[in-house]
């Protein structure tokens, strides 16, 4: 194959991986019912006058399944703490007792499940989407090397090769939202 080709097909490779580790880090997110510090990701704290994720202002901890401690190393953020957990939107609400942030993780119902899985679902076929988009900007770029010389056999079995990576990270993310969707069911 040409070098231009391997060019191609090396990031194409790399931005398919690249919408599978986001997926993966979408999925963690959504919770499965057992406290994880990961569920706290998005949650961003007003620090010195600056947006900052809440692992840089504190240490997160799960000293049981259905417990999250929030140790702020500033004694002054667990306001700030508290308030940004309550208005993240991620369906918790924290409490303090002066010395650290504490959230109880409530067990999940059926329709909170469910909604969960919808969820899942529609981050899954936000990845497929992004791989999809990735496989057109590749075959473009292949359209773009054909034009410039390079034998339409090279450029027919390069498509051929981008599809088959499509397929394979297609069916990587329809793995991982199994996963996910059987964990979420789990009671």
């Amino acid at each position: 194959m040409n070098d231009e080709i391997n060019f191609v097909f090396d990031l194409t490779n790399e931005k398919m991986k690249d919408s599978i580790s986001h997926l993966e880090l979408e999925l963690i997110k959504i919770r499965a019912g057992r406290a994880n510090p990961g569920m706290l990701d998005g949650v961003m704290v007003e620090y010195y006058g600056s947006k900052t994720a809440l692992s840089q202002v504190g240490n997160i901890n799960t000293p049981d399944s259905k417990t999250i401690l929030i140790q702020p190393w500033e004694k002054d953020l667990i306001n700030e703490i508290k308030n940004a957990i309550n208005t993240s939107n991620i369906g918790f609400s924290a409490q303090d007792n002066g010395e650290a942030v504490i959230i109880n993780v409530p067990a999940l119902t059926e329709e909170r499940r469910l909604e969960l899985v919808k969820k899942v679902k529609v981050e899954t076929e936000k990845s497929r989407v992004s791989i999809r988009n990735v496989r057109k900007d590749a075959n473009d770029e292949l359209k773009k090397l054909g034009k410039g010389g390079i034998s339409e056999d090279l450029i027919k079995e390069a498509e051929s090769q981008i599809q088959r990576f499509t397929d394979r990270f297609i069916e990587d993310a329809n793995k991982i939202a199994s996963i996910k969707e059987e964990e979420l069911m789990k009671v």
